[in-house]
């Protein structure tokens, strides 16, 4: 009875401590609530301005889109009707190319080797974890749920099977990484053909069957000597596209090398930092029509896209169990994981990456993304620009924890409606958007991880240079090659400020 009286007393006292941590709590919401002034809100807006204005866009351009699909419009008029947003993709995509070079370039070339290597670990430690991570999301979903199962009369095939083997898809990969020519590699990349091709090869015969043949007939012996042989092989080919694979390759050593060559280097790197300055200044007049841009973005994919009924009930569950593993992976996976690493809100970060988020949303590009991300990190979750000139273009190429999820889940799918090959080009773009915005919140809360991981090796480097080429910059333009405080106003380590 003793023992009894205890454990209650303990478990009261416990929820007497719990409520008066509530109450203390809202009564501290209370206090700062009451305390907004005008100024406050005025602030506020002026400071978000950008942020609101897109998150109106993108619920506009979903009303629109929904409020036109009663009109049935014909292609030719939807795409009239989404040539804003056209617009955005291309001013952005123009950007993505100039803009990996020079952050790359300037991004190693301001540490040294052994810091960069240190860091590159921990970015490539990062995405591979993050990777496996949303591919088990996606092989359990799609175990647990089951999309597969049902009848498969009403699905049909569409478009042409392409077959790649996995040797010519890797070797592809190792081929990419080393362009032979730096201007192709702008605008295309190597991808193995196969080419079906006729030889004439040998007919093997025992000795009495060819006299018999000679003896009979020589000219018939003569043909039956060879026989054509048809088999497929692979011939080198090209497909349109970046090569960001290799672009990414070259600009990391050319940076390792500017970086080592110290002062003989400095011309090289005051380009390439001028360089990307003007890139960021180019995104920031673009930034003024990314809403409108993304507003007809969202607007035409509503338009366009299939009606559920349309698609079918097992492409349907298919849909929507991708969009459930995105989810978790996105919600639940990579904040408990940016908490876990820094001991941070992952909240008040991922709120700084708002608008990137939302682009990425309309854009279903996280390339063309890439130049809104940088924005987002560097100014309002104050990233370390060394962090993100190094993390987000490796990212943007490497990092594809959607793209995993998706494609893990699609495999089991296809198994469980008996391996029958399927084009999934009729499923809701919906899908594809959160892929792509799962990407870019995986990369940029890597950025923030690596930055927290690597912040001795930043202030050692800081302490080592003695800041002569920041504080150069920092003179020069008020968009610095690294953010950075006055030494003395700056908290003892460099990292991510909420």
């Amino acid at each position: 009875m003793t023992k009894s009286d205890g454990e209650d007393s303990r478990s009261g006292n416990r929820m007497e401590r719990f409520q008066q941590g509530v109450r203390k709590r809202t009564d501290m919401a209370k206090k700062r609530v009451q305390s907004i002034t005008k100024d406050d809100v005025k602030s506020y807006l002026l400071k978000n301005f950008f942020v609101l204005f897109t998150v109106i866009a993108v619920i506009v351009g979903v009303i629109l889109g929904f409020a036109l699909r009663s009109y049935h419009l014909s292609y030719r008029e939807v795409k009239y009707f989404s040539f804003p947003g056209e617009l955005l993709m291309r001013m952005l995509q123009m950007l993505v190319l100039p803009l990996i070079v020079s952050s790359l370039v300037t991004g190693v070339a301001a540490l040294d080797s052994k810091a960069s290597g240190k860091m590159g670990l921990r970015a490539v430690v990062y995405y591979m974890s993050t990777t496996i991570i949303a591919v088990l999301i996606g092989i359990i979903m799609v175990v647990i749920i089951h999309p597969g199962k049902g009848s498969k009369e009403k699905m049909h095939r569409e478009g042409k099977i392409v077959r790649v083997t996995a040797a010519d898809a890797f070797l592809d990969l190792i081929r990419n990484m080393f362009p032979p020519n730096l201007v192709e590699a702008c605008f295309k990349q190597f991808k193995t053909n196969y080419e079906e091709r006729t030889f004439k090869a040998p007919v093997v015969q025992n000795e009495s069957s060819v006299l018999a043949a000679i003896i009979n007939n020589v000219t018939e012996a003569v043909e039956n000597l060879t026989q054509l042989k048809k088999e497929v092989i692979p011939v080198p080919g090209a497909v349109n596209g970046v090569n960001a694979l290799g672009l990414v390759v070259f600009s990391l050593s050319f940076g390792l090398v500017i970086g080592n060559m110290k002062e003989q280097g400095r011309a090289l790197r005051d380009f390439f930092d001028s360089l990307n300055e003007a890139i960021m200044r180019l995104v920031a007049l673009i930034m003024w029509y990314a809403p409108l841009g993304i507003m007809f973005l969202i607007a035409g994919k509503i338009v366009e896209m299939e009606d559920m009924g349309v698609i079918g009930g097992q492409l349907a569950m298919y849909t929507i169990t991708v969009i459930i593993g995105l989810l978790i992976h996105a919600i639940v996976v990579l904040p408990l994981l940016y908490f876990l690493i820094t001991r941070k809100n992952p909240w008040v970060f991922i709120g700084g990456l708002l608008q990137a988020l939302i682009t990425a949303l309309g854009t279903s590009s996280s390339s063309a993304t890439l130049p809104i991300t940088f924005k987002c990190l560097e100014e309002n979750n104050g990233v370390d620009k060394r962090i993100t000139r190094f993390v987000l273009p490796v990212g943007a190429t490497i990092n594809m924890d959607g793209t995993a999820l998706y494609e893990a889940l699609a495999a089991i799918f296809i198994a469980q409606v008996n391996n029958m090959e399927l084009n999934f080009g009729q499923i809701i773009t919906i899908r594809d958007r959160l892929r792509t915005t799962t990407n870019v919140l995986g990369d940029s809360i890597g950025a923030g991880i690596v930055e927290h991981l690597s912040r001795f090796e930043l202030r050692n480097k800081d302490a080592e240079m003695g800041n002569s080429v920041i504080e150069e910059n920092e003179m020069k333009k008020p968009y610095q090659l690294i953010s950075q405080e006055n030494e003395n106003e700056k908290p003892l380590d460099t990292e991510t400020k909420m």
